[in-house]
């Protein structure tokens, strides 16, 4: 077991941050669509910088036994304790190690009075709904799609976007 820890995001280190995501987030992507990395619908600056500069969030970079292995911005409903992932990233190298799970278990441990986690992924991230379902025990609790549109967002031109998972994870009291 690594020894996880977290280090609070200065606004000077958002900018690495916001490249390491749009890095990471984008293989999938390419490797289901064919898009290239500098394709901005993968993600947006603005997507990003909507969690790192939301007063409700906090944003870290995670580190295995001193080393930097990711990044994670949680967005923290102090009244309700419903919270949400709203990025998580783990470098590729760090992939299939266990890492990710342990990282996650840190997370639950950082928030106690959690008392239900929600994030989004998209539906073809196959590796995220694996981790997230059979790994991290939540469950799909909707599938939003051109038949099935999420009120919270306009309406667009149909694109990967529109197709996504929300997970819920009730945290025992």
């Amino acid at each position: 077991m690594a020894n996880i820890t977290f280090k609070r995001l200065a606004e000077l280190d958002y900018n690495e941050f916001r490249n390491d995501v749009k890095d990471i987030f984008s293989i999938s992507v390419i490797n289901e669509f064919g898009l290239s990395k500098e394709d901005e619908s993968v993600i947006s600056d603005e997507d990003i910088d909507a969690s790192l500069y939301n007063p409700q969030c906090e944003a870290y970079a995670i580190y295995a036994d001193n080393e930097k292995v990711g990044g994670v911005v949680v967005n923290i409903d102090e009244n309700t304790h419903h919270n949400w992932l709203d990025l998580f990233y783990l470098y590729p190298n760090k992939h299939g190690k266990g890492l990710g799970l342990q990282i996650w278990r840190n997370i639950e441990s950082k928030y106690p009075k959690t008392k239900v986690w929600r994030l989004i992924t998209p539906y073809f991230e196959k590796r995220n709904v694996h981790f997230y379902v059979n790994k991290c025990g939540f469950k799909i609790v909707k599938f939003f799609n051109k038949v099935h549109r999420d009120p919270d967002r306009p309406i667009s031109e149909l694109s990967f976007h529109d197709e996504y998972f929300v997970f819920e994870k009730e945290m025992m009291p």
